[in-house]
């Protein structure tokens, strides 16, 4: 005679949870976007600034003053993903696994269209005729972890250095993003008076809200880059400091394989890229980011 848990059963839920992670994209709105592209690369003309000539005489010659055209190089990304649903898998299982694959390969290409507008901030763009001289980010531009006894994380003092920079190179007042981790945010939740205005608008960002700060609409992302010091990246930039140009925005597609026993395939695509079009308009932000 079989032992009663023989006939136990086991019970499995009819929903797949996608586990923890970025779904969203949370910087192409931040930058300019341009999805008018067809190409091996796109180039951005861009004209640097006149002056103003006095005439001192009467019947003074004409002054004549050379252009300075300028331009940005962007070349496309082309990223997949595919994956294939067993048939005989397929029979074994409770539910339909497609669609929860689709969504997992969306969030995927929205954290990568992010990370390329991040690899683009801090990166090498390229100017020129063809597209041939490098740019890399300019040193005044660029907050180290150090600069203030205020501490080596983000703090009240870096962000007013970075306003103070793109003030001083006449950038618009609109659109101005700053980049975060969790781990900045609690550096000013820490060092910020717990009665101070500045602290109940940072507050803000700690429910979820997108608030306006130091002139900065802020941004949250775990997926900044470090330097070789292992030293958190942050960015504070006006919307045109980086072009995102996108040749095939985010297209999936669920198709049967016949050449895999009528395997259900997966597969979703996207090209794009990015560039950073004026070092003027961002500011790169080094912060030591503390262990717990």
């Amino acid at each position: 005679m079989g032992a009663p848990n023989t006939a136990y059963i086991q019970e499995y839920n009819n929903t797949i949870y996608l586990l923890s992670q970025q779904q969203d994209n949370r910087f192409a709105a931040c930058v300019a976007e341009d999805f008018n592209w067809t190409g091996m690369a796109k180039f951005y003309d861009q004209y640097n600034q006149d002056s103003a000539v006095e005439l001192t005489t009467r019947y003074a010659d004409t002054p004549t003053q050379l252009p300075d055209f300028r331009r940005r190089m962007v070349t496309p990304r082309y990223f997949v993903s595919n994956t294939l649903e067993d048939p005989k898998d397929a029979l074994q299982m409770a539910i339909d696994p497609k669609s929860i694959m689709m969504q997992a390969k969306h969030a995927a290409f929205n954290r990568t269209k992010d990370d390329i507008i991040i690899a683009a901030m801090g990166g090498t763009s390229y100017t020129g005729q063809t597209g041939a001289t490098p740019v890399t980010f300019p040193a005044p531009n660029q907050i180290v972890y150090n600069q203030f006894t205020s501490g080596n994380g983000m703090s009240k003092a870096k962000c007013l250095a970075a306003k103070r920079i793109l003030d001083a190179n006449e950038v618009e007042q609109t659109e101005r993003y700053m980049s975060y981790t969790a781990a900045q945010l609690e550096d000013l939740l820490n060092t910020t008076e717990v009665t101070s205005t500045d602290y109940n608008v940072i507050h803000a960002l700690v429910q979820g809200d997108v608030q306006t700060w130091c002139g900065f609409d802020w941004r949250h992302s775990e997926r900044l880059l470090t330097d070789a010091s292992s030293h958190r990246l942050c960015y504070a930039w006006q919307k045109f400091a980086v072009q995102l140009a996108v040749q095939k925005e985010i297209e999936g597609r669920v198709d049967e394989r016949a050449d895999k026993n009528y395997a259900w395939q997966v597969y979703m695509r996207m090209c794009l890229g990015s560039t950073r079009l004026e070092e003027a308009r961002i500011v790169q932000i080094a912060c030591v980011e503390a262990a717990f």
